[in-house]
């Protein structure tokens, strides 16, 4: 198995950051032909998903996120900035790892698929990632 962790700076806002491009590269470092891709995100308030980015559905997923899981007192995870807590919630719908399948060293994601980190913790602006390839 090939893995390799890498950071990235997500900011001071709730972000649904494309990490295909880093996935590709990642591939193609490990010289990946057939097998699987796994991405996982080491942190309690961070998440992956697949979904399409740039036509509006990544800022949709932060508003359902958002009104699924408000940013309020009602929390009992009571640390960092107001409504804090609800970023611990968010694995449980958005977990921290995703499988892709890859064949001939390309990801088998749909035409308008995404791998995606999914992160509204304001209070932490760096990420780790791990990608790790399995070949099949």
């Amino acid at each position: 198995m090939h893995s390799e962790e890498i950071e990235i700076r997500t900011g001071n806002r709730a972000v649904v950051h494309d990490l295909t491009q880093e996935a590709k590269t990642f591939l193609a470092g490990c010289d990946a032909t057939d097998g699987l891709l796994h991405a996982w995100v080491p942190h309690a308030t961070a998440g992956l998903a697949v979904l399409e980015t740039g036509a509006g559905s990544d800022d949709d997923l932060l508003t359902a996120i958002d009104d699924l899981l408000p940013r309020d007192s009602r929390w009992r995870h009571q640390h960092g900035t107001s409504g804090h807590g609800r970023d611990h919630v968010l694995p449980a719908f958005l977990p921290p790892y995703a499988t892709v399948p890859v064949l001939g060293g390309t990801m088998e994601l749909g035409t308008w698929q995404s791998l995606c980190l999914v992160d509204t913790n304001v209070d932490n602006p760096v990420r780790r990632l791990r990608f790790s390839f399995l070949t099949g």
